[in-house]
């Protein structure tokens, strides 16, 4: 068995905030489209995300967050009915609609069910395309377009509902998952990798840190050969030490070259080659277990191009 699932769901096309802001549904159009047109898609076992419980957010989330949410989307489509405002802004960056609420529980469910069907031997490992990203949102709180931390949610379920000891979380987005960071700082059952450009947005991850926090700053113009020395010298050394029984990938693709909303030099080549460190991984400790989520990337052209090599590396096309 070396299928890879494919978990999405049209929810989260409908979380949308206002015209022009480049976390858009079209995002997901893209890898679509690009998926389809070179095949890839046919290879593929394509499941709809369920919606999360709200109990199992709060594994990663506070109570309190996950209620806000909630019920700012209530009012929403509330207030919607009656001619008041399309969105709620709960950030500088970040807005939801009444659809956010299902969009952000789909996001989280595709990871949840992904874990389920990896760990039940039904796919090998998952990428879910979905939307909002995840890897900036907080124990208690949004920020940088993203609401409920998928990844973290998936990390957690894995540890809790299935009772894993070690996991480990790579993050390639151009950006600090400082949302992940600030929910696992100092658990030892979690390792988190990851490079991200700094001085950048959310402008932290480079101070002091946990020692199971292993997030390496980059300058901006960094190209892909400095970010696979980076891998090869620190992070598969920490991964190895580590051995986790499951790997999570906050797979952002914003460090691309196209990208405007990052500075940095990565290509398709580039992510392909470290999905595949990051398999030889999984097939020496964690059976192969593997489950990568959606974060940035927006450039809807190098988007589809990076998720595509993603993709297929994962399922050894």
């Amino acid at each position: 068995m070396n299928k890879t699932g494919y978990f999405t769901h049209a929810d989260c096309r409908r979380h949308e905030m206002g015209a022009g802001h480049p976390e858009c549904p079209e995002r997901l159009d893209a890898i679509e489209d690009r998926l389809l047109v070179t095949g890839v898609m046919d290879a593929l076992d394509r499941r709809d995300a369920p919606l999360a419980s709200p109990d199992d957010v709060a594994l990663a989330h506070t109570e309190m967050h996950v209620a806000s949410i909630r019920g700012l989307a209530e009012e929403l489509a509330d207030e919607i009915m009656a001619g008041g405002r399309p969105y709620a802004v709960i950030d500088p960056d970040t807005a939801m609609n009444p659809h956010t609420w299902n969009a952000v529980l789909r996001a989280a469910g595709a990871v949840v069910a992904s874990v389920d069907a990896v760990m039940a031997g039904e796919v090998q490992n998952a990428f879910c395309a979905v939307r909002p990203p995840g890897h900036h949102a907080c124990r208690d709180r949004a920020m940088g377009f993203c609401v409920f931390n998928s990844i973290a949610v998936g990390a957690a379920y894995a540890l809790r509902r299935h009772g894993l000891q070690r996991v480990a979380i790579v993050d390639f987005d151009v950006h600090h998952g400082n949302g992940t960071e600030d929910i696992f700082s100092g658990d030892d059952r979690v390792l988190m990798v990851g490079i991200f450009q700094h001085p950048f947005y959310p402008y932290s991850g480079a101070g002091p840190h946990a020692d199971n926090m292993l997030n390496v700053p980059v300058p901006a113009y960094t190209k892909g050969a400095a970010i696979r020395d980076i891998v090869q010298q620190k992070w598969l050394p920490a991964l190895e030490a580590f051995r986790p029984q499951m790997v999570f990938i906050s797979a952002g693709f914003d460090a691309h070259r196209e990208d405007d909303l990052g500075q940095l030099g990565l290509v398709e080549a580039d992510y392909s080659w470290m999905t595949e460190r990051i398999k030889e991984v999984a097939a020496k400790h964690a059976q192969g277990r593997i489950v990568s989520s959606l974060e940035g990337g927006y450039n809807l052209d190098a988007l589809g191009r990076s998720v595509e090599a993603h993709v297929r590396a994962l399922a050894d096309l």
